[in-house]
């Protein structure tokens, strides 16, 4: 149990923000996905990375951005953009997916894209925390500690639901390759008693019995 605590706690700082640099040709799409749990904060932020340092973007670095639930609700969309910023609650839980989409450009270009994405405690902003509540270093790191003690109590329940409806998947599952078993057997006792009693009818005109 210790050890399922500690690898949890991992689990949730290692995978609760993800900070990522791709490139992307265009006329290409690149999705990346995060599973969220209900009513948890998600905050995003991208940018195209400037292949001339100092100098403006050139035209044709522009992409397209959509964020969607996993039942397809829109959390955001940027159309033609070098940069941009999401930030919200997820309704649902489930896999979110965030889709990159580089317009068709002759000649073809390559972008590189900063993505940082962050959810649960690792997406409150803990600057404008200690700002706004004037507290000093050991009070952040406690409510900072208390909010990932709160997030590992929360990712428990959330497990456990996802444990027990996998579990009630399966019983359907067995229980429908059971019925699907049982007509199938029944099928082939129809269809082999059909055949014998063509054959003892064939046999019977033929006067062979």
């Amino acid at each position: 149990m210790g050890r399922f605590l500690v690898l949890l706690i991992l689990g949730l700082l290692c995978s609760s923000g993800q900070g990522l640099r791709f490139d992307l040709q265009s006329g290409h799409t690149k999705c990346i996905a995060e599973d969220i749990k209900s009513n948890a904060m998600s905050v995003g932020n991208y940018h195209i990375v400037n292949p001339n340092e100092g100098q403006p973007l050139p035209d044709t670095h522009k992409i397209t951005v959509r964020v969607t639930s996993t039942y397809g609700n829109n959390y955001h969309y940027g159309d033609n953009v070098e940069s941009g910023h999401f930030a919200f609650t997820a309704a649902e839980a489930g896999d979110y997916m965030t889709c990159f989409w580089v317009p068709e450009r002759k000649p073809q270009v390559t972008l590189t894209i900063d993505f940082d994405w962050r959810t649960g405690v690792a997406a409150k902003d803990w600057s404008n925390v200690a700002k706004k509540g004037q507290i000093d270093v050991m009070e952040l790191e406690l409510k900072k500690l208390e909010d990932t003690v709160t997030s590992i109590h929360e990712e428990m329940f959330y497990l456990r639901e996802r444990e027990e409806e996998m579990q009630e998947l399966n019983r359907k599952t067995n229980s429908r390759m059971a019925w699907l078993s049982f007509l199938s057997l029944i099928v082939c006792l129809s269809v082999a008693g059909l055949q014998l009693w063509h054959l003892k009818t064939f046999f019977e005109r033929k006067k062979l019995l």
